[in-house]
């Protein structure tokens, strides 16, 4: 292999790791916080998946304010019975910045 292609590798590499950095570090931060007891990214637990909750809220005005408040406050009757406990050990950045993640999922 000539370094041309080596070239092209490595910078094929870094780029998709530093395109996939800021969702790794999102759902570090989730599991930081606990979250990852009642959320995955793709399937239902004790809450709803990630993904579903960015369907959900796919498109409407202020959905990441609105999410960052029902993850430090809590919330229920959306997804049914079981209720989200209040997660005041988020702060309210962490909490926008999670919800911008989950926004972010396809």
């Amino acid at each position: 292999m000539r370094n041309y292609h080596l070239g092209q590798i490595v910078t094929a590499t870094l780029l998709s790791v530093l395109f996939t950095m800021p969702a790794m570090a999102d759902l570090k931060l989730a599991t930081s916080k606990n979250c990852v007891a009642c959320h995955a990214v793709d399937k239902k637990l004790v809450g709803p998946s990630y993904k579903d909750v960015a369907k959900k809220y796919a498109g409407q005005a202020g959905a990441a304010d609105k999410l960052a408040v029902k993850i430090v406050k809590g919330g229920g009757g959306v997804w049914g019975v079981i209720p989200m406990p209040a997660n005041e050990q988020v702060s309210a950045g962490d909490a926008k910045s999670l919800a911008n993640w989950i926004l972010s999922l396809k």
